[in-house]
């Protein structure tokens, strides 16, 4: 039997006899639940128990069986209210939430997680590191370096400070899109963390408009005492309207997927808006409502041949051409 089979129906034994709380459980249950014989479900609650699970069986006096339950005062101390599982689940999730290593939250995250594992005991945390063989996570390639240097700090910080107390600032910001440098004075409305980088989304007097600033290419900020009022009310959401990192007014995109990829397709959400319908041969079509950009467009070009857009028709043109100017370099 694989050993992931065997890690995966520990976790749920515990879960079983947490949610049984003061009736417990029987190990024919337990036997039943997770398709084995009493005899693996008898080994498997050894090996909880000697990871110091506090686990332990008691024999019921109206019917005589014994049922197996958990000590739930073993974490009482813990402030948090967690349960036993609910902490279990957390300090598995360490693995699963190194994607926010570059946010200005990541020390903040470690001394959590540390915190949490110090509520188990070693032996617990031993048989918890095994469940990163049954699921795993893959870094997110779009992520920035970690750039941890006192400077981009202090700029986050600042950042942080404006945003919550409504201060408006001055920053000094490269536009890779242009080329230059230049200083806006801004009313910073959030700082939202997407496709692996730090974002600021700032109201810019100057256009009378929301503007994006990756903050990365933020080279200075300044404080003002003056204060703002928000006259545009964001969404809940990070660039709602975007595949990507775009704030721009979203439009109607009509496409249509081969039958090759239409299953891939019709699998994912790719964005809150979109429908699909079936066509013939087993093509799809797919209407979204998202802004014209960088991001939609790389997504349509990573299908290659087996994407075309419909409309708007400006966007097929743009994509044509990217198309051809890629063949022509082979």
């Amino acid at each position: 039997m694989p050993r992931n089979a065997e890690v995966i129906r520990q976790w749920t034994i515990l879960k079983e006899i947490e949610a049984a709380r003061g009736s417990g459980v029987t190990i024919d249950d337990l036997s039943s639940q997770c398709g084995v014989t009493t005899r693996n479900i008898r080994r498997d609650l050894q090996a909880l128990e000697e990871s110091g699970f506090p686990i332990y069986d008691d024999r019921s006096h109206d019917d005589g069986r014994t049922r197996w339950l958990m000590n739930g005062q073993a974490f009482k101390s813990l402030s948090t209210g967690l349960t036993l599982s609910e902490l279990c689940a957390l300090h598995f999730s360490r693995t699963l939430l190194e994607s926010l290593a570059g946010t200005p939250f990541r020390d903040e995250l470690e001394s959590a997680f540390d915190k949490l594992g110090g509520s188990l005991t070693p032996h617990m945390r031993a048989f918890l590191d095994q469940l990163p063989g049954v699921i795993a996570s893959k870094a997110d390639p779009l992520r920035r370096r970690d750039d941890q240097s006192n400077a981009r700090q202090q700029i986050i910080a600042r950042a942080l400070e404006a945003t919550l107390h409504q201060r408006q600032m001055t920053l000094t910001y490269y536009s890779r899109s242009s080329e230059r440098t230049k200083d806006y004075l801004a009313h910073p409305y959030r700082l939202a963390y997407a496709q692996g980088g730090l974002y600021l989304l700032a109201y810019v007097p100057e256009y009378q408009e929301v503007r994006t600033f990756a903050v990365e290419r933020i080279q200075s900020v300044s404080l003002l005492d003056e204060r703002f009022t928000p006259i545009e009310e964001l969404s809940e959401a990070a660039f709602p309207h975007s595949l990507g990192v775009h704030s721009g007014a979203p439009e109607r995109i009509e496409l249509e997927f081969q039958a090759g990829v239409a299953d891939y397709v019709k699998a994912r959400d790719w964005h809150q808006s979109q429908t699909s319908r079936d066509l013939p041969d087993g093509r799809v079509a797919m209407t979204l409502d998202v802004c014209v950009d960088h991001a939609l467009r790389s997504w349509i070009l990573s299908f290659g041949a087996a994407a075309r857009v419909v409309s708007p028709q400006r966007l097929a043109d743009d994509i044509a051409e990217q198309l051809g100017a890629g063949a022509r370099q082979y």
